[in-house]
């Protein structure tokens, strides 16, 4: 369990501090930075495959059109999570991509009721209003839609939600998406590239070495989650999750000085709130539930 959750803390925490990463790299546009982080995740987890010899679902995929359908809308949800994610980090949005993070789970539980039937319990509704007034208050406050927070919330639940349903593993599904994605971004790098639009090329070297290394930033935290996400109990993966948002809101507030003040805490506070008691619903939840065997001993 210790492996599994230090696995799981890694992984978060790289993705808590990507914004630093991705600012360093502001000079590339976001559709431009998504192509080459599709084209060099998928060199990087093809080598993978090839060290351990590991493509026969490759050909089990010929008679399973639906799954490479499946597959490529979940890479189109991912492809506009990256996106939004990385232009909010290059407009300086960090702390409404973090509020995206943070809602994520209670996302989760409202697609589980509206799309395959699942039960809610009063505190999870309650918890749902909570964060609802949360994003009313934004909203009212600044006047303007979180649309940030929200479209990275909805896609992350979404493809989450696909790949939950998925026949491949976490390195197999990240590697069919990024082949049924890398014939759309070859393209349009070769059309900006004809109108001599390429931004990584004017980049030095070390830059240019940056924006390859985007490659297995994007595959290596993948991999832990899972490799730590069979070691734990989904109760605690479910706690540890919150370290990306929060390092995330941090890195905003802290490193690139983004206006937070009190209307905009109250937002927060009132989301966080609800993930507090989402969570404590959650474990009172999986502790009456527990086997009678771990309770007798």
């Amino acid at each position: 369990m210790g492996t599994g959750i230090l696995f799981a803390a890694l992984a978060f925490s790289m993705w808590g501090l990507f914004p630093i990463y991705f600012k360093i790299l502001a000079a590339v546009p976001a559709v431009e930075m998504i192509a080459h982080r599709v084209l060099w995740s998928l060199v990087f987890i093809a080598l993978i495959l090839a060290v351990r010899r590991q493509w026969d679902w490759l050909n089990a995929l010929r008679s399973q059109p639906r799954v490479i359908a499946g597959f490529a809308l979940s890479g189109g949800l991912l492809a506009l999570n990256w996106s939004v994610y990385i232009w909010a980090v290059q407009h300086d949005r960090v702390i409404d991509s973090s509020l995206g993070y943070f809602i994520n789970p209670l996302i989760n539980v409202l697609i589980g009721f509206l799309l395959l039937k699942e039960r809610m319990r009063p505190g999870q509704w309650a918890a749902i209003a909570l964060a609802c007034s949360g994003v009313a208050w934004l909203t009212w406050h600044s006047g303007s839609f979180p649309w940030i927070g929200l479209t990275l919330a909805l896609t992350f639940a979404f493809y989450g939600l696909l790949r939950k349903t998925a026949s491949l593993g976490p390195l197999e599904g990240l590697a069919l998406e990024s082949m049924v994605l890398a014939p759309v971004c070859l393209l349009y790098l070769a059309w900006q590239g004809a109108q001599g639009h390429i931004a990584v090329a004017g980049l030095t070297p070390a830059m240019q070495m940056m924006v390859a290394v985007s490659g297995p930033l994007t595959a290596i935290p993948l991999l832990m989650f899972a490799a730590g996400a069979r070691r734990i109990p989904l109760s605690v993966l479910g706690l540890m999750q919150y370290i990306g948002p929060s390092l995330q809101l941090a890195v905003g507030v802290l490193l690139f000085r983004e206006p937070f003040g009190n209307d905009r805490l109250v937002g927060f506070m009132l989301i966080w709130t609800a993930l507090a008691l989402y969570s404590l619903e959650s474990a009172w939840r999986a502790w009456w539930n527990r086997p009678a065997a771990a309770v007798d001993k």
